[in-house]
């Protein structure tokens, strides 16, 4: 945890070192052109290695009865066999976390009253999925906003999500709540690995080190925007010529806390196709969900499996007679004497 938590630290103080010794053009130019092409040469690079992986048999996840006799209902969306149903259930995935949604936690108690002796009680957990639906959302939201700066004029669409994040129009600049709710969330997710014993038992670096990550550049980004309050025109200036391949700094004033928000936003942009992040696009490549449940009803023979040749017993006697009578072993013919 700690080790995570110091690498983020480094990261934002190196930036921060580089911008106040005339390093900017690196951290602000060569990193983010650096940090778009790994992350799209390696997303794609990742997609392409699961299009290609076999799947040696249909391994789907069951969520409820499958479909069998017609007097047995079926849970058509959680079991579905039909392709129609591979969507809606891919849908409500995707959308809603279905999965999460269900899922429950389990604690033992090793002297249970009632059963004099140990006992395993399952209940539901429905917090997890709550902030992790406010999570992803809120993400999404912040990103779709921060599209104004690479477009001009901005789009309706955008300028529409703005006026509906901050209609509470809280303080000068208006509050997001967007921003304040991703920073709970983000909170929550990491206290859940910090406080809980089991959880943080099985938690490695690179599962703490996104979390600190994105608490970084939101954290960056809040403090950017209303503590700091950067200059929104020359960001935009920055931006807009990073995205039409003419970088623009040297006749711009961009702090040090800008540097670090961008340096952080690089580093998950590096990060993200070689960690457990990348599961965005990997959901729709996953066997456990895409295919249906039909098992009963269709033979599913992989696709890549060679052709195998197959010997009779007595194709394999004529090939190995002389090897089998030496060895003493029973033979249905055996072997011409030798002349």
């Amino acid at each position: 945890m700690l080790e995570s938590l110091i690498v983020v630290l480094l990261i934002g103080a190196i930036a921060w070192i580089g911008s106040a010794i005339g390093l900017t053009a690196v951290f602000g130019i060569v990193l983010p052109y650096v940090a778009v092409c790994v992350f799209v040469v390696g997303l794609v690079r990742r997609m392409i290695y699961w299009a290609k992986s076999p799947v040696p048999f249909a391994i789907p996840t069951t969520g409820g009865q499958e479909h069998s006799l017609d007097f047995i209902k079926q849970d058509k969306f959680d079991c579905p066999n039909t392709k129609w149903g591979v969507f809606v259930r891919m849908v409500l995935e995707v959308l809603l976390f279905r999965s999460l949604f269900r899922n429950t936690r389990a604690i033992s108690f090793e002297n249970d009253p009632v059963n004099n002796g140990p006992r395993v009680v399952y209940y539901s957990s429905k917090w997890l999925w709550f902030f992790a639906l406010l999570f992803h959302y809120c993400f999404f939201l912040v990103f779709l906003r921060h599209f104004r700066f690479f477009m001009e004029p901005v789009p309706a669409c955008i300028s529409f999500v703005e006026a509906v994040d901050g209609v509470l129009q809280i303080g000068s600049p208006r509050f997001f709540l967007t921003g304040g709710i991703l920073l709970v969330a983000i909170l929550f997710l990491l206290a859940r690995r910090i406080f809980d014993q089991r959880l943080r038992y099985i938690s490695l670096i690179n599962d703490y080190f996104p979390l600190w990550l994105l608490l970084g550049i939101v954290i960056s980004g809040l403090y950017l925007r209303y503590f700091d309050k950067a200059e929104i025109a020359q960001v935009k200036i920055f931006i807009m010529g990073l995205t039409h391949f003419s970088p623009v700094i040297s006749n711009l004033d961009l702090n040090g806390i800008f540097i670090v928000h961008l340096t952080l936003v690089s580093t998950l942009l590096i990060y993200f196709p070689f960690s457990k992040l990348v599961h965005m696009p990997g959901v729709f490549f996953s066997p456990t969900r895409n295919l249906p449940t039909n098992t009963r009803e269709v033979r599913h023979i992989n696709p890549w499996n060679p052709p195998s040749q197959f010997f009779t017993y007595p194709e394999y006697e004529d090939r190995y007679r002389e090897a089998m009578a030496e060895a003493g072993l029973p033979l249905e013919k055996q072997p011409k004497p030798a002349e």
